[in-house]
């Protein structure tokens, strides 16, 4: 039965319903609005739902319709009445195919597929937690999909071994990265130097920086204590991202910071809002996870800015970056190793640095797009929807 569509979209056009808790900002909810958009680009229609959040602004700016339910609750009552709703919702707007993107709503959303007809996709954007059989049954929900997206084949393997989930339901579809944002050529000397000044005070030196949130895995201490190793004075380090840190671990890298005589040296600029004029002010780019990332956009977008790049080889690192290529893949949690390739980097004759930067660059336009990302997820509900129903 098709029912209301404030979408005004054909009421005959395939009609995709993502659902996650929130739409808070961070690489889940970017990717929802992502997906939302090419799906009404494909001519389908686009439909949303979470408790809101600052992006419920880009998904209705992409033509898209963003429904509130109470989908960030854990309470499983809610998350029983939260299946009706969504039942409701796939009955009224004739939702083809329902995409989970996240556990809690994942629970009510398979339910509610297999009570209105909807095929059922889910997206493994990393890994969970699971200590008790408890848990490892409330996390398997994201394996229940007719098909598994997994973020990369670091994720998929972790999937299939974990949870069993057979490989032909398994898709992998990296997160993608807008190379027209991430464009060295389309960033403006003006944007570099308004940060310099910012963060540098206008000096000159070599720029070592590392992108994240100030978090334990991020590496914070490793860059610290590398930096220290380094023995160059003219070098800086810029720790760019939300510092307030976890549990103190904030006043443990300050410490660090302050025991290796690096005061000055080593700084924390907080969140910035021009990323790609942010790498090319720096002159090596460092991701020094201490464990493995799921997919780390950072490794892919200093990439696509041309930045030479040092990283810890686990996770998706070892899809991402070509070791002595696109940069150097070293072992995490070795301070010597970041700084050996960290000074290495540094002394790169302009040829080099040049070759490293223009084979970067091919290496994520061939691999690591936004538009790959759509394209593919997009082929993965057309299979869907040529399948027979499970």
């Amino acid at each position: 039965m098709t029912g209301p569509n404030p979408t005004g979209e054909p009421a005959s056009a395939p009609a995709v319903l993502q659902v996650l808790p929130a739409l808070q900002v961070g690489g889940v909810e970017r990717g929802t609005v992502e997906i939302a958009q090419a799906i009404v680009e494909a001519g389908w229609r686009a439909v949303v739902a979470s408790s809101g959040g600052p992006l419920v602004a880009g998904i209705e700016h992409v033509g898209a319709e963003h429904v509130v339910l109470p989908l960030d609750s854990k309470n499983p009552l809610t998350m029983w009445r939260n299946a009706g709703r969504l039942h409701r919702l796939i009955r009224e707007r004739n939702i083809a195919i329902v995409h989970a993107r996240s556990r809690a709503p994942a629970w009510s959303a398979r339910y509610a597929a297999r009570r209105g007809g909807a095929r059922f996709v889910t997206t493994f954007h990393g890994f969970y937690s699971a200590r008790t059989a408890l848990k490892r049954r409330y996390n398997a929900v994201m394996a229940r999909g007719e098909r598994v997206i997994a973020v990369s084949r670091f994720i998929a393997d972790h999937v299939a071994e974990v949870y069993g989930v057979p490989r032909s339901r398994l898709r992998t579809v990296p997160r993608g990265i807008d190379p027209d944002v991430f464009d060295p050529a389309r960033v403006s000397a003006g944007r570099v130097r308004r940060l310099r000044e910012a963060w540098l005070a206008g000096g000159v030196g070599a720029v070592v920086m590392l992108p994240g949130r100030l978090s334990r895995w991020k590496g914070h201490a490793t860059a610290v204590a590398a930096m220290a190793r380094l023995g160059r004075p003219d070098a800086r380090c810029l720790f760019v991202g939300a510092n307030e840190g976890e549990g103190g671990y904030g006043a443990v890298v300050r410490k660090a910071i302050d025991d290796a005589g690096l005061a000055g040296r080593v700084r924390f600029v907080g969140v910035c809002d021009d990323m790609p004029a942010a790498y090319l002010l720096a002159d090596v780019v460092l991701v020094a996870s201490t464990e493995p990332e799921s997919f780390g956009r950072v490794a892919v977008e200093a990439q696509a800015m041309g930045r030479p790049l040092v990283a810890a080889e686990h996770g998706s690192t070892r899809e991402t970056v070509v070791h002595g290529e696109t940069g150097w893949l070293v072992p995490a949690g070795d301070v010597g190793a970041h700084a050996r390739a960290i000074s290495e980097a540094l002394d790169l004759p302009p040829g080099r640095r040049r070759d490293m930067a223009e084979a970067a660059m091919r290496h994520v336009r061939a691999r690591f797009t936004l538009e790959a990302m759509r394209r593919e997820t997009l082929a993965v509900y057309r299979e869907l929807l040529g399948d027979a129903p499970r």
